[in-house]
């Protein structure tokens, strides 16, 4: 009986070698490392006052760590001003945003010049933060919940033409042809040929900013702009602590709250 054969050894997988980073990435790392010391050393960044001063820092977190609950239910207007605001910037704000978002798109408005007017006013609206809008209308109406309505109602106009003009962007053109055989105007054309595919989107959007509206009435309300924020400013001035700490976790519960009721919304409606 002849031997068996031998047999040939299994070939090694050659694997490929791991490319070497870029130079240019190298490069970039080194250049945003050099700019973060910079940033640093410039403003003299230094955990050195954290750490000396902890002991003097522990008295005001055991005021945080010890909530005066009841001071939530005291202040319970604020709370109230404070959901209103956030309702009435939302409504207005949305509907303006819609109307911008029409003339912000080539797909509904078909004049070259209102579009690039509408773009440009767009743009400067989103450049500055709702804060400063607040410092503003508060320097012209005063402090209250007016100067925060209005300063909410810009920060909402640029944030929903912003997105509802994107989405007008990309819907299906097939309706919009129908639109135009059957001899339809620019607004007639938007109404029955686009409104009815951005809808879905649109109504998350708003529910999206009113989230929004509920965390930014907060901050301009400690800028002047009235509700609950107004509050925080006042118990922070006064160093009670305590009052704050219950504000603050009463605020995480009422935004966890609108929060699950506005995924609940975008479920059933959307």
């Amino acid at each position: 009986m002849s031997a068996a054969a031998p047999t040939a050894p299994a070939s090694r997988v050659v694997r490929p070698r791991k490319p070497r980073p870029s130079r240019l990435l190298i490069g970039g790392l080194v250049v945003a490392a050099a700019f973060t010391w910079w940033a640093g050393h410039s403003l003299g960044f230094s955990l050195r006052p954290l750490i000396e001063n902890w002991s003097n820092g522990w008295v005001v977190i055991e005021q945080f760590l010890h909530p005066q609950w009841s001071f939530v239910w005291r202040v319970r207007e604020a709370w109230v001003e404070t959901i209103a605001i956030a309702i009435v910037a939302s409504g207005v704000g949305v509907i303006l945003g819609l109307v911008f978002a029409f003339m912000a798109s080539r797909v509904t408005d078909r004049s070259t010049g209102l579009f690039r007017a509408t773009r440009w006013f767009l743009s400067v609206l989103r450049s500055l933060p709702d804060i400063a809008y607040v410092l503003i209308f508060v320097a012209l109406v005063g402090i209250g919940s007016l100067a925060g309505i209005l300063a909410l109602i810009l920060f909402n106009i640029g944030i929903a033409a912003k997105l509802t003009s994107e989405t007008i962007d990309a819907v299906d053109s097939g309706p919009l042809e129908a639109a135009d055989a059957s001899g339809a105007g620019t607004w007639a054309r938007a109404r029955w040929a686009v409104m009815p595919q951005i809808t879905p989107n649109y109504l998350s959007y708003c529910l999206y900013i009113f989230e929004l509206n509920i965390r930014s009435s907060v901050v301009i309300g400690i800028a002047g702009g009235g509700g609950i924020g107004q509050v925080i400013n006042v118990q922070f001035s006064r160093f009670e602590y305590e009052n704050v700490a219950a504000i603050t976790v009463a605020l995480f519960v009422v935004v966890l709250l609108i929060d699950q009721l506005s995924q609940y919304l975008r479920r059933r409606f959307v």
